[in-house]
């Protein structure tokens, strides 16, 4: 297989990053990884978020060797406190109301594999947000309109979480909504997918 026709698949369910690798205008496909996200005993969280990327990547080149696969995972780390996703309103509601006044740190690892070639990069990209000092209001409101239990965080930064926050501090602008595109692009180049 010639290296530039090399195809790619997205290690993921996140709808997010579906749509941020779709900006790429390249071809792929999607597949679930199935990997245990639970953290270890001590795990800190960029530590999570770099071993469940590559999990996720190993776990989906399984079934597709020959692709260039894929994974990431975002954790935000609270003071060295790992927060995913809520899943529910009351814990979205807990998270908040943690991280406001706070400087968090979103996580955001990639992990690119492909089995046949044997390559293999990661990387991680920090995002500091700095959190509004938030009212209960506030919280109650914005998670009422926007519903964001599936985002580590509980917070959209591309939507109308943005009024959160007062700064993002960051060198990926994709890397806050889940995929860091500019790491993403340089990683699946190095392994043979044609971009442009």
């Amino acid at each position: 297989m010639d290296l530039a026709s090399r195809s790619l698949v997205l290690g993921s369910t996140s709808r997010y990053r579906r749509e941020l690798l779709s900006r790429l205008n390249v071809p792929f496909e999607v597949a679930a990884p199935e990997v245990d996200e639970t953290p270890l005993p001590g795990e800190q969280p960029a530590a999570l978020a770099q071993r469940l990327a590559l999990a996720k990547a190993q776990a989906v080149a399984a079934k597709f060797p020959q692709a260039v696969v894929i994974g990431s995972d975002q954790v935000a780390d609270l003071n060295g406190l790992p927060l995913g996703k809520p899943g529910t309103h009351d814990k979205a509601v807990t998270q908040l109301r943690q991280m406001r006044g706070q400087t968090v740190i979103f996580q955001t690892a990639l992990a690119v594999v492909c089995l046949e070639t044997g390559f293999m990069q990661q990387d991680i990209a920090a995002v500091r947000v700095v959190f509004r000092d938030l009212s209960d209001e506030e919280i109650e409101t914005y998670l009422r309109i926007e519903q964001p239990y599936d985002c580590a965080g509980s917070a959209k930064s591309e939507g109308l979480g943005i009024a959160l926050l007062e700064r993002i501090d960051n060198d990926d602008p994709t890397a806050l909504i889940g995929l860091p595109l500019i790491r993403t692009a340089r990683m699946i180049r190095a392994a043979g997918v044609k971009l442009l």
